[in-house]
C-alpha cells in the first residue's frame, strides 16, 4: 500500500538535490551554504591529513577517513556561534526497494541512486545548536555537491538530518542523512562546506551496504 501524503518529488539544480515531499515544507535553506557548482569538488592537500587533535579546530582542506573526526567552528545563521565535532561513521548504499518500501517515487527521483550518512556530532560548544541541520554535503564521483534530502515526517531507514531539541553545549548526537544522487551516481564521500569561499573538510572511504536494524528482543526471548 503507499502511505497517504508520501510522494517524493524531487527536483535537481545544477550539482545540488533538492528534495520535498508533498505536503511538506521541502528542503529547508541552508544558511551561508555554498552555491551549487557542477566543478564543486573536495581539496586535497599532503598537509591536511594529519592526526586530528581532539579540541583543536580542523584546518580547511582536511581530508578524513570514515571513523575520523573533524573540528569546526559553524554559524548556523547571524548570531548563532557554534563548536561541533563530526565523525563520519558510515556511507552506506541501499534501493529503493529496499529501503522506500511504501513510498510513492516520481521519475525524477527514481534517477538517483540513494545513500545514507551517518555520523555523530558533539556540541563543543557554548550555544544550544537544537533543531539545526547537520551541515554536511554528499559528494559523487562527479566531484558534485549533493544536499541531503529534507523528510517533514519520519523516515525509519534514516532518520535524524537535524539535530534534537535541546541539543546543548556537551551534548552528541547521532544524524543519518539521505543523499540522492544524480544520473545514478556513486556517493564517495561527505564534505564539510559552510559557506562557497571554505576550503571543504572531506570524509572518503568503501560503501557499506544498508542492513535493517535487528528486532529488539524482550527478555521473554520473543520480539517486542
Amino acid at each position: 500500500m503507499q502511505r497517504a501524503g508520501s510522494v517524493l518529488a524531487a527536483s535537481l539544480t545544477a550539482a545540488v538535490v533538492a528534495v520535498s515531499l508533498m505536503g511538506c515544507s521541502g528542503t529547508a535553506p541552508r544558511t551561508n551554504a555554498p552555491r551549487p557548482s557542477a566543478s564543486a569538488s573536495a581539496s586535497t592537500s599532503p598537509s591536511a591529513s594529519a592526526s586530528p587533535t581532539p579540541g583543536a579546530i580542523t584546518e580547511q582542506g582536511a581530508d578524513r577517513r570514515l571513523g575520523e573526526s573533524a573540528t569546526v567552528e559553524w554559524t548556523p545563521k547571524e548570531g548563532v556561534d557554534g563548536k561541533i565535532t563530526i565523525t563520519i561513521a558510515r556511507l552506506e548504499s541501499t534501493s529503493y526497494k529496499q529501503t522506500f518500501s511504501g513510498w510513492k517515487l516520481d521519475e525524477a527521483t527514481l534517477e538517483r541512486a540513494p545513500y545514507f550518512v551517518r555520523a555523530t556530532v558533539k556540541n563543543e560548544g557554548d550555544t544550544d545548536l537544537g533543531g539545526y541541520d547537520a551541515p554536511l554535503w554528499g559528494l559523487d564521483d562527479e566531484g558534485n555537491l549533493v544536499e541531503a534530502a529534507a523528510f517533514k515526517e519520519s523516515f525509519k531507514p534514516c532518520d535524524g538530518k537535524a539535530f534534537p531539541k535541546p541539543f546543548a553545549p556537551g551534548a552528541t548526537a547521532k544524524v543519518c542523512l539521505v543523499m540522492l544522487v544524480p544520473d545514478q551516481g556513486k556517493l564517495i564521500g561527505v564534505s564539510f562546506r559552510p559557506f562557497e569561499e571554505f576550503d571543504p573538510i572531506t570524509w572518503q572511504g568503501d560503501l557499506t551496504p544498508y542492513a535493517a536494524p535487528k528486532p529488539s528482543r524482550s527478555p521473554s526471548g520473543s520480539p517486542s
